[in-house]
């Protein structure tokens, strides 16, 4: 083996990703192969009872990871449990939501962390880590992260962590599937950030749309409280749980809704929770189904109106430098708008590939009901050619939620050491611990 495999080798050994979405945080070293460690980007502040405290339990601890529901014991609780990264960005001033980005990186790096003395890794000094963040994360976000780091590994009894470097998620998206020409859509539970890439990110191109999962979990729930289960629409993961199970992705809303109201049968649904006893069928409502999936491609759909007339909340505006993303506008509008704002000569590189990433394009499409239902893929395609946008490929991240975090791993492995951070290019390693 050359000195370069042998330095390659070892990278991976060491090579770890970090990927802080809007809803789950996914995180792990190389050696877990194609799946990353992931538990929900979430925390709770949690008060131990009288007898907890009596025990010497602090008075107040923050909660973090896959035990955190356990400490639950009401559906108020709930109200209680704090996401920092909902929308993709945390403000500089938000210590609630930096607390429990620590807490959980602190969770993830002491999981992975081989003990002293791991014949498999000798002379541990830490993991490479790269960590990827939103692509409109402001500078602070670079700074406060890099802190985090800095502090774990002063604050641990043993290394965790000698070198970071944070890239933005799109760019490891199209790393993962070794991409340098492409348009990146990576849609997660908060936002969607529709990212032109030429050999790097075009930033002035870059349009983070205030949509993502919890839009059409808004559209489900409001389905559900429509059918007369307010109790069940109140709990998050139910709702998500039946927006996966029922929600359809319409080729076309106006004929899929028509074909299920002629013959509702053939489109029904039933969603059951077991441990509850409850049993929601769709079979008069099927045509609903293909709602919720049309609201994160097309909210402005006239379906979607007399939703609007009875108070449902439209998504966000996007405010950016060079004017405002209506909320509903389609996203093959929104591609549109951020295709124009790339220098013409470079359009027809990134216009090449589109690459679709993220649990929210993560939709089944029945093969019974084909030519209604369609994958996240063929409806984008479909909606592009409507606004007259050619894209010869469309396609879907291979394992799209964890392209974020194996681009991470691959960006680790094959940085270069000596290439050291710059945070004007927001590039290169932050070196903790030198060999």
């Amino acid at each position: 083996m050359t000195p370069a495999m042998e330095w390659i080798e070892r990278r991976k050994l060491l090579a770890f990703g970090e990927d802080y979405g809007t809803s789950y945080f996914k995180f792990g070293p190389a050696t877990l192969g194609n799946k990353p460690d992931m538990f929900e980007n979430r925390g709770y502040f949690y008060t131990p009872t009288r007898v907890e405290q009596a025990l010497g339990a602090p008075a107040t601890r923050v909660i973090v990871g896959p035990d955190l529901a356990q400490y639950l014991q009401s559906t108020s609780d709930l109200s209680k449990l704090y996401y920092p990264m909902r929308h993709g960005t945390i403000s500089k001033d938000d210590e609630k939501g930096w607390t429990i980005v620590k807490e959980i990186t602190r969770y993830a790096l002491n999981k992975y962390a081989p003990k002293p003395g791991d014949p498999q890794y000798p002379g541990f000094k830490g993991f490479w880590v790269a960590a990827a963040i939103a692509a409109n994360s402001p500078n602070s976000m670079y700074e406060r992260l890099i802190e985090i780091h800095r502090e774990l590994n002063e604050e641990s009894d043993r290394p965790l962590v000698q070198a970071l470097t944070i890239i933005p998620q799109p760019l490891a998206v199209a790393i993962s599937q070794k991409q340098i020409h492409c348009i990146v859509i990576e849609s997660g539970h908060g936002n969607t950030q529709i990212t032109p890439i030429s050999r790097g990110i075009i930033y002035g191109a870059m349009i983070p749309l205030n949509r993502g999962g919890q839009d059409a979990d808004n559209m489900a729930r409001q389905l559900l409280r429509d059918l007369g289960y307010q109790d069940i629409a109140r709990e998050e993961k139910i709702v998500t749980e039946f927006k996966e199970a029922v929600g359809l992705i319409p080729l076309d809303l106006n004929r899929a809704v028509s074909e299920a109201k002629r013959d509702p049968r053939r489109f029904k649904a039933v969603f059951q929770i077991p441990e509850a006893g409850i049993r929601i069928e769709l079979e008069k409502e099927s045509w609903q189904r293909f709602l919720i999936g049309e609201y994160v491609f097309n909210p402005s759909h006239p379906e979607f109106e007399s939703y609007y007339s009875r108070g449902f909340h439209r998504p966000l505006d996007t405010p950016l430098p060079w004017g405002t993303i209506p909320g509903d506008a389609s996203l093959a509008q929104v591609i549109r708008e951020s295709l124009n704002k790339c220098a013409i000569e470079v359009r027809r590189y990134v216009t090449s590939m589109l690459i679709l990433s993220g649990g929210n394009f993560s939709w089944r499409a029945p093969p019974e009901l084909s030519g209604y239902a369609v994958d996240a893929p063929t409806k984008i395609k479909y909606e592009l050619k409507k606004e007259n946008i050619d894209v010869p490929r469309v396609m879907m991240a291979s394992d799209p939620q964890y392209s974020v975090w194996r681009g991470c791993i691959f960006y680790a492995t094959f940085l270069k050491p000596e290439i050291e951070w710059d945070s004007k290019s927001r590039e290169g390693w932050v070196l903790f611990i030198r060999e």
